[in-house]
């Protein structure tokens, strides 16, 4: 753990440090070879659950994949953010670069956390470089209304979980997640022990977000920049799912029948959703909807409470995290050459940008889960658990997969087809960066399928 989380504190001083024109080339690199150094978590050489630096940081199969996913991101927002933070006076710059590695120390602690008030306290603190990066950086004037929508959301939710952990702790005498699973079931009967329920989960529902509690997701994704886009998507989303799969654990046997109004919630977000996309005319809005879409389903899977479902909630949460930040690269990058993200205005770029409308079909296509990419196994492990848990189900799940294939296709007609307005027939080139930026995305789903049992947490 050590390894990775010392380098990652130790590239702050070298921020402040380095000579300006090497600023982007060196905390590139550095945050790169951190990235590198990562994939060394994906050997699994212990016979027991977790592996320990110490008793208070420790992975195990389920925080692995994420943390690899959270490495491996600082990088591509670094390159990815060049273009427009580039311009900006060097102390910005430097605050700039600075944040997102702050917000990469505080998720590598909040995954890799063995106590749970410190992943809570890590997952709180995540906020605050999130908070200044959509506020001072964001590219329009609402960024200010959806920073503080990001902001007390978020708080709102998270203060029952402060509270329920506190009971959590009184009544078992510890929250470390290595000693609780051997502690005595807790006995839950009362109206109290569900309102404690409801406290312990609604923190983590709210970041996912489920339907009805997701309004602040699409402010904060269309506001941010397109690197507070990337982890908003990649990692900070699955902050609320992992800690789910870290609490349902204990919270048996009253999720039984206390699941039932999430799940509905969580299925008719899918639906409902996966709708909006479809009327969506700004880019960023779209993908933004897409997310809260999938996350209905890892909801769904979550929640259930079988290893399958498990599983593919973690499957699917990995795949779409490089998806989905891949797809706000690609939006970012049609932004910055025809400054509008409505998709009507720019639209017949395929003509003027080949290969980037290659990347932009790539995206497309992984988004709505072809086989053999590992959307498409987390999708089927996710629909298959929840059609066991009641038939019903795939008449929810069945529509969102189709109306999610129906988005894809409208984004990418609507953005690289059709007759090319003259308004932008003089755009700048595509740089060898950017096309980089993609082929960083795309190479790591591909290689998840040659090797999946990387990302199945426990079940393997």
């Amino acid at each position: 753990m050590l390894k990775v989380l010392i380098p990652t504190i130790m590239l702050m001083p070298t921020i402040w440090l380095t000579p300006p024109k090497w600023l982007w080339t060196t905390t590139t690199a550095h945050s790169l070879s951190i990235a590198l150094v990562s994939l060394t978590w994906l050997k699994w050489t212990s016979e027991v659950g977790w592996t320990t630096s110490n008793s208070y940081l420790a992975t195990d199969p389920l925080s692995t994949p994420l943390l690899v996913l959270t490495c491996w991101l600082l990088p591509l927002m670094i390159l990815a953010s060049q273009n427009h933070i580039g311009p900006e006076p060097v102390s910005r710059q430097r605050l700039y670069v600075m944040l997102l590695t702050s917000l990469q120390a505080f998720l590598i602690m909040a995954f890799g956390a063995t106590e749970i008030i410190m992943f809570y306290i890590m997952f709180e603190a995540t906020l605050i470089p999130t908070l200044i990066i959509i506020t001072r950086w964001g590219n329009q004037t609402e960024r200010l209304s959806a920073g503080t929508y990001f902001l007390f959301y978020t708080l709102a939710g998270s203060l029952p979980l402060l509270v329920a952990l506190l009971l959590l702790q009184q009544s078992t005498g510890t929250l470390s997640m290595l000693i609780i699973q051997y502690a005595q079931p807790l006995l839950l009967h009362s109206w109290g022990h569900k309102i404690w329920w409801a406290g312990c989960l609604i923190a983590f529902l709210v970041k996912m977000p489920l339907y009805g509690v997701h309004l602040w997701l699409p402010k904060a994704h269309v506001e941010a920049p397109v690197a507070g886009s990337m982890v908003l998507a990649a990692v900070l989303l699955k902050l609320g799912g992992y800690g789910m799969m870290r609490m349902m654990i204990m919270l048996d046997p009253l999720s039984k029948e206390l699941i039932y109004p999430f799940i509905i919630l969580a299925l008719w977000g899918i639906i409902m959703t996966g709708s909006i996309c479809l009327r969506q005319t700004d880019l960023k809005s779209l993908i933004a909807y897409s997310s809260v879409s999938h996350m209905g389903l890892v909801a769904g899977g979550i929640l259930v409470q079988t290893p399958w479902g498990f599983s593919g909630a973690i499957i699917l949460m990995i795949a779409h995290g490089l998806v989905s930040s891949m797809l706000f690269c690609l939006a970012n990058t049609a932004y910055e050459r025809t400054h509008s993200r409505t998709m009507v205005l720019a639209r017949g770029l395929q003509v003027i940008f080949p290969l980037t409308a290659v990347w932009w079909f790539i995206a497309n296509l992984v988004n709505k889960a072809p086989p053999p990419l590992p959307n498409l196994m987390g999708e089927l492990m996710i629909i298959t658990t929840l059609f066991n848990w009641s038939p019903w189900t795939i008449a929810l799940t069945g529509s969102g997969t189709l109306i999610t294939a129906g988005y894809s296709l409208y984004m990418f007609l609507m953005s690289q087809r059709g007759p090319t307005p003259s308004h932008i027939m003089k755009l700048p080139p595509f740089h060898t960066r950017e096309h980089l930026l993609m082929a960083l995305h795309l190479i790591p789903v591909i290689l998840l399928v040659a090797k999946p049992e990387l990302m199945w947490g426990w079940c393997y």
